[in-house]
């Protein structure tokens, strides 16, 4: 491990400054609708991948999961959705029989922070960036999904909040929260375990997929490449970088990830320089090369969304 990762915060307030130029699959709501018992689909096991010095990735439904497990407890980080809890509790059970301390919210999502009731149940004390606390207290509006989104139960709001930077010391780990501005949402957090190498990105980083950009929830396809660009910047060649959404990467994965999303932000920002509207951009189909990408969203989407966050912005 490089040394020149123990010195984080500022490390990271450099990386920020750095990244700054030349840049400026989840389900859509916090609440889920009812469903009728015969028509609830099974849910997934959950997987746990061991990545070494204490830290595992679980999956299952929704968001990655990352967890530190120690002598001091168990950090988790994200917790999918609520229907997942029992089997989430299970698969932290097998890792350790000691308690949740700390639950970290990377961002508001559903399919990250739908299991917050459960795990305050549990003892967890819920951290998270200022905004995060703000959107799971009040409704929310989504104009791309046309809904509202209802505030979540007291209990899932996090008691603990920052707003740049904060810094954990358990488990013989240094574990660096950064809040990365106005990328996937206004409330994104990225987490780096220093001993470790290991840096869970949250849904600034779909691996292998199209990325989803909450522009309703403060996100922007510039904040985003910023973001990315962070995520470079604190990463080697042999970090273990944890996305929100797809299989555990490496720094190359995303590298693809960051260009792919500069080069569509750059066809659709030409297109609007052109004079172009969204109907003629979505005609044209700028995107169409990345269609073996598409998975929550797909290309007609994601053209509609960095339009959007390009001319609204």
């Amino acid at each position: 491990m490089n040394i020149t990762k123990i010195v984080l915060p500022a490390l990271i307030v450099l990386g920020l400054s750095a990244c700054s130029d030349g840049t400026q699959a989840q389900e859509k709501t916090n609440v889920e609708k009812p469903v009728a018992k015969q028509q609830q689909p099974k849910l997934p096991d959950v997987k746990t991948t061991d990545l070494g010095n204490g830290i595992y990735m679980l999956t299952g439904q929704g968001g990655n999961i990352g967890v530190s497990s120690g002598p001091d407890g168990m950090v988790v980080i994200d917790d999918q959705y609520a229907r997942m809890a029992p089997k989430i509790q299970a698969a932290l059970a097998d890792i350790s029989d000691k308690p949740v301390r700390f639950l970290i919210n990377t961002h508001y999502h559903g399919d990250h922070a739908g299991g917050n009731v459960e795990m305050h149940k549990h003892g967890a004390d819920i951290i998270a960036h200022d905004n995060v606390r703000k959107r799971l207290s009040t409704p929310t509006q989504n104009k791309l999904w046309n809904q509202t989104v209802e505030p979540m139960p007291e209990a899932a709001w996090p008691v603990i909040t920052y707003s740049e930077h904060s810094t954990l010391y358990l488990n013989g780990q240094t574990i660096v929260l950064t809040h990365v501005p106005n990328a996937h949402t206004d409330g994104d957090s990225i987490v780096y375990f220093a001993q470790a190498d290991v840096l869970h990105m949250g849904d600034i980083f779909f691996n292998n997929m199209l990325p989803y950009i909450d522009v309703d929830g403060g996100g922007s396809v510039n904040g985003m490449i910023a973001a990315l660009d962070l995520g470079l910047f604190l990463s080697f060649a042999d970090t273990k970088i944890i996305p929100g959404h797809g299989p555990l990467a490496s720094k190359a994965d995303l590298q693809k990830s960051y260009d792919m999303l500069v080069d569509m932000r750059d066809m659709i920002a030409a297109r609007i320089e052109a004079g172009e509207n969204i109907d003629t951009i979505l005609e044209n189909n700028p995107l169409e090369k990345y269609n073996d990408q598409a998975a929550f969203i797909e290309p007609g989407l994601m053209a509609k969304i960095i339009f959007r966050s390009l001319t609204e912005s």
